[in-house]
């Protein structure tokens, strides 16, 4: 991973861990106290929105390699802390960082000595390029047999006439949630090739640029593999304007209850009105990706120590 992007031009950087603010992601942080400052710290759930500073401050290619962690449940796809990758570069947006996650990714199945295809838990993967790209609401909606661009209510009849549970703290919204929801249980595991989620709904990508002709979307995809989810990319939005009124979006969402809903950040903010350049990001979480290219079936298996106990 390192060779593939130092030999793109990009510069490996290092960002805080503990952050004033949780951000970069949607989900619930660990929390800490500095004793001598006396303030509550946060353990960082991703570094995006540092990486971006950086693209401000005029680096124009950038990655880090480093833990995450997130107060979330532990399964055969989860741990607390996990090794992510990072990268972002101005000038581009998320088609460029699809054919970037093709190639880094191709370069690590490479290395394995095997040719482009190899075996996942009995099935066989191929990573021939290019790799199927599909719309997410048609593949929802071909996955759950209704119309996922209906009103939220007319939705929720429809999910209940196919027998499709929704949770009822999803019922209230925003419906983009739902359609995650949906993803998720009836269309993951089918994407068992190397597969492209393309352009997801405004309400649950607070960070995204908005989707050329489609207001209510942005350009953000999904990598999936294995039937599970390898990495997250978009255009990023860098107006200062719109990125406010986002967070404040998501501060109404935390307010009704969303622990998970990104909060509002002054400092990342008063950095975008500098001026961002146009750029595109993507996260990878590589001990997924590890699990598939050493046919593992549980991320515990390639964690060193992971965190285990009686409910795991």
């Amino acid at each position: 991973i390192r060779s593939y992007l130092d030999e793109q031009g990009f510069l490996e950087v290092e960002t805080p861990i503990l952050q004033p603010l949780p951000g970069g992601a949607t989900a619930r942080p660990f929390v800490t106290h500095h004793h001598y400052l006396d303030r509550d710290l946060y353990l960082r759930i991703a570094p995006e929105l540092y990486l971006k500073r950086l693209l401000v401050g005029g680096l124009e290619r950038v990655y880090e390699i480093g833990k995450n962690f997130r107060n979330e449940g532990v399964s055969t796809q989860h741990n607390p802390e996990f090794t992510s990758l990072e990268a972002y570069q101005a000038y581009v947006d998320y088609q460029a960082v699809m054919e970037l996650a093709e190639e880094l990714i191709e370069a690590c199945v490479l290395a394995l000595g095997q040719g482009l295809r190899v075996q996942y838990q009995g099935r066989e993967l191929d990573f021939s390029r290019p790799w199927r790209r599909v719309q997410l609401l048609e593949l929802v909606s071909q996955a759950s047999g209704v119309d996922v661009e209906a009103p939220l209510p007319e939705l929720l009849r429809s999910l209940e006439r196919k027998g499709i549970l929704v949770p009822e703290h999803l019922r209230a919204g925003p419906k983009g949630k739902v359609i995650e929801h949906l993803l998720e249980t009836v269309a993951q595991p089918q994407l068992w090739q190397p597969t492209f989620v393309l352009d997801y709904p405004l309400d649950i990508s607070p960070l995204a640029k908005r989707k050329r002709g489609r207001p209510d979307l942005v350009e953000r995809f999904e990598l999936y593999i294995g039937g599970m989810e390898i990495a997250n990319a978009f255009s990023e939005l860098n107006d200062p304007d719109e990125q406010r009124e986002r967070f404040l979006a998501q501060q109404r969402l935390r307010s009704l209850g969303d622990q998970e809903a990104h909060q509002l950040d002054e400092e990342f903010l008063r950095d975008l009105e500098q001026g961002m350049p146009p750029a595109a990001g993507i996260g990878f979480g590589l001990d997924r990706l590890v699990m598939v290219l050493t046919d593992s079936p549980s991320i515990r298996e390639v964690i060193a120590f992971p965190l285990v106990g009686e409910r795991t």
